[in-house]
């Protein structure tokens, strides 16, 4: 029970620093793109 348990929480400790790393290499980056929209302003 214990070596599975060992074994789990390595593979957790790899996802997570294969996720990090993942993040920082920059393929997250979300698109952007330019949004206009009238605003009425009730100032009366």
């Amino acid at each position: 029970m214990g070596r599975l348990f060992r074994f789990l929480l390595i593979l957790v400790v790899l996802a997570v620093m294969a996720l990090i790393g993942y993040a920082y290499s920059g393929l997250m980056t979300p698109e952007t793109r330019e949004i206009t929209e009238p605003v009425d302003l009730d100032g009366d």
